[in-house]
């Protein structure tokens, strides 16, 4: 079939807006409609250069659509169900798997480093020449064919603009928080950014009990939308010092979790020292890949704080994005406020220029407005 794609040719270049002839899906994948795709800053490091990936390649990873149709060995999806797309789809069969952490799936990783599907092909074609896949999931199109265990059923209640959301962002910042840092009851919260995935990260250490959450970020308007999200506490890093205002808020002993949502030079090295003694350091955003972390070695010891990072949220796509959604039909997390503009496929560049220029929590593409709300 044909299909309308947005596609990266080279590092560095707007999106190309080109039709696309895409495959049928094979006997463990699933072709979907795609309702509304996300724009998220690893989109953005792709289409720049700083997380490489084959090219030419149609990006996105965060959408929710309609099944139009399954392959021959599909049955946990039919033709006209909601689903909601994960980038991480699991084998179920690799150790990590059968230990319950699906998103390290050792079979999954270098397909996706590959921008291939599982069995290692690609399903689009420009004009006979092969378009890779962008997480196994290439949202930014009308329609993509991906693998089956990427396609997760849920409710059809909930808007595929609000479900789109669920299946990267939200999810990832989520369940750093519930899922990796396990933040109990009456804890301190330090979040370093507020974007999409940042405060997704304060509705669940508010949902988790959180006396204290605190907000880094250099944006005025980013730290109104963390104190509109929930955040107890927010620091512009330009006006006062970090380390010292969070020992303020916190007796004097730091926050028991900090959360780094963002993966810029410096922010581990501090929040390392603004997290109390015994306390997690959960690092989400992902630096550059010569990028390298050092905490001092000593108080590293003598402190016996955790230091760990957190990949999609640590979580079990399969069972995790549907609660996330019925907390959203619960009215217990607003994942639609985190939506700032709508833009139409044409407009995709619009979006990655609104979003470097920090104007948006979450940017939405949406390819069926119909299907979308």
């Amino acid at each position: 079939m044909r299909v309308n794609a947005a596609v990266l040719e080279q590092y560095g270049d707007p999106l190309r807006l080109r039709e696309l002839e895409l495959d049928e899906p094979g006997p463990q994948e699933v072709l979907v409609r795609i309702a509304a795709t996300g724009v998220c800053a690893s989109d953005a490091h792709t289409r720049a250069g700083r997380i490489p990936s084959p090219l030419p390649v149609v990006l996105g990873h965060e959408g929710a659509g309609v099944v139009v149709a399954t392959g021959s060995e599909v049955g946990h999806v039919a033709a006209g169900d909601h689903v909601a797309l994960s980038w991480m789809p699991s084998c179920g069969r690799c150790r990590h798997c059968e230990g319950g952490r699906p998103v390290l799936c050792a079979v999954s990783a270098p397909a996706l480093l590959g921008g291939t599907l599982m069995d290692g092909g690609v399903r689009m074609r420009d004009e006979g020449r092969d378009v890779h896949h962008y997480s196994f999931l290439s949202t930014f199109a009308d329609h993509a064919v991906v693998p089956a265990a990427s396609a997760v059923r849920i409710r059809d209640d909930v808007p595929l603009a609000v479900a789109a959301l669920v299946g990267c962002g939200v999810l990832t910042g989520y369940g750093s928080v519930v899922n990796r840092a396990k933040v109990a009851p009456g804890s301190s919260v330090l979040i370093y950014g507020a974007g999409g995935v940042g405060l997704s990260a304060v509705m669940a250490a508010c949902n988790s009990g959180a006396l204290r959450v605190i907000v880094v970020d250099p944006k005025a308007d980013k730290r109104d939308g963390a104190t509109a999200f929930g955040a107890t506490h927010v620091i512009d890093p330009s006006e006062r010092p970090v380390v010292e205002t969070v020992r303020a808020m916190t007796d004097g002993l730091g926050a028991d979790v900090s959360i780094d949502a963002v993966g810029g030079e410096g922010v581990l090295g501090e929040a390392f020292d603004a997290t109390a003694t015994g306390g997690t350091i959960v690092c989400v955003g992902v630096p550059g890949p010569d990028a390298y972390a050092a905490v001092p070695g000593a108080r590293f010891v003598r402190e016996e704080k955790y230091l760990t990072g957190s990949l999609y949220g640590s979580s079990r796509p399969g069972q995790d994005i549907p609660a996330l959604l019925n907390l959203f039909a619960a009215g217990r997390l607003p994942v639609d406020k985190l939506i700032s503009r709508t833009y139409p496929l044409e407009r995709i560049n619009d979006t990655f220029d609104d979003m470097l220029a920090g104007e948006l929590r979450r940017g939405v593409v949406v390819l069926d407005e119909a299907l979308a709300w």
